[in-house]
């Protein structure tokens, strides 16, 4: 394996909140969609470059994922409510996640 062949390709958040997060990671641009695999809980994923970024429900099996930092680069397409730049946001269940809005590349 080349060196550049290393890089991240999943993450999963276990919340108590699923649904608030959802609307929440929605809401700051990432493509969320509902999942479900056979019997398994109902939960959240998108795909960002090659990394599938997962909302799962918390249970007794695997508890809320506690503290936290994550960070998004999303165009301003996806979030025009916020402007271009870095913004610190807090998702429903407290974690910090930074956000970086780029404008769309000149044609």
């Amino acid at each position: 394996m080349r060196p550049d062949d290393r890089r991240a390709m999943l993450i999963v958040v276990y919340t108590d909140r699923l649904w608030e997060c959802a609307d929440f990671y929605s809401g700051i641009g990432l493509p969320l969609r509902p999942e479900q695999h056979g019997n398994g809980p109902e939960h959240h994923a998108a795909e960002l470059d090659g990394i599938v970024f997962e909302l799962y429900p918390a249970s007794e099996r695997r508890p809320a994922t506690g503290n936290l930092r994550l960070g998004f680069t999303v165009p301003t397409q996806t979030v025009a409510h916020l402007q271009p730049g870095r913004h610190l946001l807090t998702d429903p269940d407290g974690r910090t996640v930074e956000l970086r809005i780029t404008r769309p590349a000149a044609p």
